[in-house]
């Protein structure tokens, strides 16, 4: 999945859930199920998200959402081969940035 956030430090959990498609409901549940989503909170609460936080819900959002993990599944994979799952998740999103570019030299064509 491709996501298009502006180069910022951090990021409103509105900008987050706009861009992954889904609700803030979620992001936030995501944020207390899984450890590694650590937002910082102001003085109000409200959370912000940097670029760490943005990359692991990109991992959980695909194990969850696109390849169909159980949140359980996608904890004990995130446990076990962190590393791989990021370097496998980085290539992918690198592509996808790629396919996306190839659609639009096409479009314009």
């Amino acid at each position: 999945m491709h996501i298009d956030l502006k180069d910022k430090q951090y990021y409103r959990i509105g900008e987050v859930a706009k861009a992954f498609g889904v609700n803030t409901s979620l992001i936030r549940f995501w944020e207390k199920e899984f450890d590694i989503i650590k937002p910082k909170k102001n003085k109000k609460g409200n959370r912000l998200f940097r670029q760490s936080d943005i990359k692991n819900l990109q991992m959980i959002y695909h194990l969850v959402k696109e390849k169909g993990f159980t949140l359980d599944g996608a904890k004990k994979k995130l446990k076990e081969k962190p590393e791989k799952i990021k370097n496998n998740h980085d290539i992918i999103a690198r592509l996808e940035g790629i396919k996306a570019e190839l659609i639009n030299f096409k479009n314009q064509l």
